[in-house]
């Protein structure tokens, strides 16, 4: 969408376009837009109203009802910041007494807008013209115009004197293409900015890619790596006064909430021993070093599959300390244990079989216990799991969960059952 075009989309006959567009949201497209151009609505309008509407309607995960209401591109909403994580974000600079913040790189302003409802006062600086229109579209439809200053410049000519806090978030695609970019020396702001922050701000906070190199990681931060029901979705630098610790990884669900007691044991509501719930009911955080190793030992009744956001803060120790569990290779973050306890930063299952790696053994073994369904989970094996489930040739009405791996350095397959 170019900067015209989301001129027109804010004009009276935009925004009908917009209405008619979204009453047709998920019907053929080519239909749909053959039905606006037969309402009078010309083709170039008809064609970014129809985007929109689409953006919108996948935007409401992120977003909630206020998407139906914001302007989006596909790269903006896909680089995001999910509402849940942004509002959660926002609380905790709130509760470190920040009362004017920058957004650099903001982006469609996911950040900036979390922020402001805290009542945090917010400059949000975009480079990009449109996408900077698109923010200042997006503040006036969440209500929040007296709380955020969009500003259209370079990042890195802000002047961070007028606020008490940064939060940076660089451009880790390249600008046309989309492609994610992996060296942080190539994002925008570039690396070496985005880290100098904190020695000029001293309440700085640095969203990162979860994949981030440990390595890069500048001393004295507290690394965050978020989960959402299970999916890595970012990480976060907490800079200066607001790095309390190294590493935390941060568990949070967008379903139902369940008792505490059904999903974690005594100790993660117990303080001080590195699990404790979050300000909510809807997170779970486990924090620590980050450079204690796990123990090794045999695969014993139970295995544990860690959260992904467990893995990346380098968290297994910690974990297999509070579940009494042990690595059975040390390079694999599967921990074993011969009690299953609730834990939200895993998932368990209980170990019936212990296969070297043999497809006929494992094709045999499933054939006699009538398993058709198969649940295939892996890490360290270089086997395809689609692959692995076609030559199976599974036929039966049982179902079982594999798990391919090594044991001691040998690949190895677990036949499990879930653990409710």
């Amino acid at each position: 969408m170019e900067l015209e075009q989301f001129g027109e989309l804010r004009t009276p006959e935009g925004l009908a376009a917009l209405d008619s567009a979204a009453r047709m949201a998920g019907h053929d497209p080519l239909a749909a837009a053959a039905a606006l151009r037969s309402d009078g609505v010309p083709g170039g309008l008809a064609a970014a109203a129809l985007t929109q509407a689409d953006l919108r309607r996948r935007a409401a995960g992120k977003f909630g009802l206020l998407a139906a209401r914001m302007f989006f591109t596909r790269p903006g909403l896909e680089q995001a910041t999910r509402q849940i994580v942004a509002d959660r974000r926002a609380r905790r600079l709130r509760a470190a007494g920040v009362n004017t913040l920058a957004d650099l790189g903001c982006g469609l302003g996911a950040d900036a807008l979390a922020a402001a409802r805290t009542g945090i006062q917010v400059y949000a600086v975009e480079a990009d013209p449109l996408t900077a229109a698109l923010v200042e579209a997006n503040v006036q439809a969440a209500g929040l115009a007296d709380l955020v200053t969009v500003e259209c410049g370079d990042a890195t000519t802000f002047d961070v004197t007028r606020v008490d806090a940064v939060f940076c978030d660089p451009a880790r695609r390249r600008a046309g293409t989309g492609r994610r970019i992996f060296d942080p020396n190539a994002y925008s702001p570039p690396w070496d900015f985005v880290t100098g922050l904190a020695e000029r701000v001293p309440r700085t906070v640095v969203k990162v890619a979860p994949g981030i190199d440990h390595a890069l990681l500048p001393t004295g931060v507290e690394a965050e790596w978020v989960s959402i029901d299970g999916d890595l979705v970012e990480a976060a630098l907490w800079c200066g006064e607001l790095a309390q610790l190294p590493r935390r990884a941060t568990l949070c669900t967008e379903r139902r909430p369940v008792d505490a007691s059904a999903r974690a044991g005594a100790s993660v509501d117990r303080p001080g021993d590195g699990a404790h719930r979050d300000d909510g009911p809807t997170a779970y955080q486990l924090t620590g070093a980050g450079t204690r190793e796990a123990p090794v030992g045999p695969v014993r009744r139970f295995v544990y599959d860690p959260d992904p956001a467990v893995v990346r803060a380098h968290l297994i120790a910690e974990l297999s300390a509070e579940l009494d569990a042990t690595l059975a290779d040390p390079t694999i973050a599967y921990l074993y244990a011969d009690a299953a306890r609730p834990t939200p930063y895993a998932r368990c299952l209980e170990v019936t079989d212990v296969l070297p790696f043999s497809l006929k053994r494992l094709r045999a073994l499933l054939r006699d216990r009538r398993v058709g369904r198969v649940e295939i989970l892996k890490r360290g094996s270089a086997v395809e799991p689609e692959r692995l489930r076609r030559d199976l040739r599974l036929a039966g009405d049982q179902s079982t969960s594999l798990v391919l791996t090594r044991v001691a350095a040998a690949p190895t397959v677990l036949v499990c059952r879930p653990v409710s």
